[in-house]
Order: C-alpha cells, then sequence, then structure tokens
C-alpha cells in the first residue's frame, strides 16, 4: 500500500479491503490457492489411538465457521484434492457432503460426536483435556482457535500451544504433539504428489503417522490411469477412503489475492499452488 513493493503475494481478505481502499490503482488477483488448513492427530497417542475418538474430532469440525471469520466468506470447503472451480480434482459438493463430518446439519454432526464420546466415557462433567500445537503464524494460530472452540462442543477442551517456525515441523516429523493443525501446500494440482507425498505409508509428509496398504494400492492404481474421467472416480474413492478413515481432516482453503501495481507486467497468477510463476522470468516494469 505504501508503494514500495511491485507485487506482493497472497494477500488475505480482510487485508484486501485495506489495498483495495489505500491502493485502488492496486491490480489484485483473486484465487483459491492450494493450501488446505487441517487437523492433525497423533494416532499413536492414547487416547487418541481410539478410531472412535478420531471421528469425534472430525464430526465436530464447521468448516463454514472457518471461511465465515477468517475469510469473510471467501474460501472453499474440500477434502484432500482442491475444490473446484480452481481445482481440477475435487469432489462436486454432492459427493462431498456424502463424507463423515462434512454434512451441512453440523448440529446433527455434533450430536453423533457427542454419543461417540459419552461411549468413551466422557460427559459434560467429564471433559478431555488436549493441548493443541500449531506454527506461530497467524495463517495457523487463528484457525486453531477455532478449532479449540470447535472441540468444546464434544466435551473435548484445547489449549493452545504456538509453536515457532523453526521448531515447528521438526516437532510434527518427531511426532512431539498429540493434536495440532498444520497447512498442506501442494506443489500443483494433481494427485500424485498429492497421494505420495502426504498419505502413503512412510511419506515424509505424513505426519500423523497414518498407514493404510489398501490405500497404498489405491494411489498405485490411479497414477497408472491415463483417462482423465476414470482417473476422477478412483481420486474420489481414495478422498472417502482418508475421510472414513479420519486420515488428516481438511478444514478448508482460504481464498486470498495476487496484488500489483499497472507497471508490472506479465504476472500470471496461479490458481492450484502457492509456489509456481514465482520466479518472474517473464516479468518486466513498464516504467
Amino acid at each position: 500500500m505504501s508503494g514500495k513493493d511491485d507485487v506482493f503475494f497472497g494477500v488475505t481478505m480482510p487485508q484486501l479491503k485495506d489495498v483495495k481502499n489505500q491502493a485502488p490503482q492496486a491490480i489484485c488477483d483473486e484465487f483459491t490457492g492450494n493450501v488446505a488448513r487441517n487437523l492433525i492427530v497423533n494416532r499413536d497417542t492414547p487416547p487418541f489411538d481410539n478410531p472412535d475418538l478420531r471421528r469425534t474430532m472430525s464430526l465436530t469440525l464447521d468448516r463454514k465457521a472457518y471461511i465465515d471469520i477468517i475469510t469473510e466468506g471467501r474460501g472453499e470447503v474440500g477434502a484432500v484434492m482442491q475444490p473446484p472451480p480452481d481445482g481440477l480434482w475435487g469432489m462436486p459438493p454432492e459427493l462431498l457432503r456424502t463424507l463423515p463430518g462434512y454434512n451441512p446439519d453440523v448440529g446433527k454432526n455434533r450430536a453423533q460426536a457427542r454419543t461417540l464420546m459419552e461411549k468413551l466415557g466422557y460427559r459434560p462433567d467429564k471433559r478431555l483435556a488436549v493441548t493443541v500445537s500449531t506454527r506461530n503464524l497467524a495463517g495457523y494460530r487463528d484457525p486453531a482457535v477455532i478449532l479449540i472452540d470447535q472441540l468444546k462442543e464434544v466435551y473435548i477442551d484445547g489449549v493452545l500451544d504456538p509453536i515457532d517456525t523453526t521448531q515447528w515441523y521438526p516437532k510434527v516429523m518427531r511426532k512431539d504433539y498429540t493434536v495440532g493443525l498444520n497447512i498442506t501446500e501442494t506443489a500443483v494440482d494433481d494427485p500424485d504428489p498429492a497421494f505420495y507425498e502426504n498419505y502413503v505409508c512412510g511419506a515424509l509428509r505424513n505426519y500423523t503417522g497414518y498407514c493404510n496398504p489398501e490405500l497404498d494400492k489405491m494411489v498405485d492404481q490411479q497414477s497408472a490411469i491415463s483417462d482423465v474421467a476414470k482417473l476422477k472416480q478412483l481420486v474420489w474413492a481414495i478422498e472417502k477412503k482418508l475421510a472414513d478413515d479420519d486420515a488428516r481432516p481438511i478444514l478448508f482453503y482460504p481464498r486470498a489475492a495476487n496484488c500489483y501495481y499497472p507497471k508490472v507486467k506479465g504476472l500470471v497468477t496461479q490458481v492450484n499452488s502457492v509456489y509456481n510463476g514465482q520466479r518472474f522470468e517473464d516479468l518486466w516494469l513498464d516504467n
């Protein structure tokens, strides 16, 4: 806004209002980046080794609330693959609503979650205390605060543990956490990097330790299919399997903007990766 920068990537929706008011000459291209916020749970640490407890956490999520509060209603609900229209492989809404926790009736979901918690011995007067760890940046902290509020609806009381950036990924790779909120930045909107980097057994970015040999076979199968229509069907089946297993519940996809002054020429805003298009080999300044 001061004019000291020619281009700025990742302007948030609340910031965009200020840019338009204070720098009306700036050009801002909006996009839904492939940077899903997600819930991570250490599946090896009791009581989170219990699948019913993990399902409870999935069911309490109100994804629309994240979008309304953090991005002022400008975001997308999706699963592992970036949702359409910016994403090519994400589930259509009618299929997405069939996944655990994606039913728009949040009250119904939470009633089911409380029933599960009560079977596990938790009640309004006997609650589960957890530490919710996340990277100490606004893009992580803000949704983590909302997550803590939503967990209260199912007898889980969370305390925020903000971790310095230099320590965050070493911490999750060591699985030195119980519950956390993380961001998955995908290199490109394609099933192979999304699944192989994050969900197959032993993958480096598989921070929760999720491992299902059946899913690994499905991932290998989809990688060998060239027919787009058939591939989408298998990708959606993989997404359903990941949701059924509560592998890493996706919270939401935020919307943002790349803003630049008219003198910047040749900039193409990428809608499916926060990494692409930043080499500037095709950019120039028309002064």
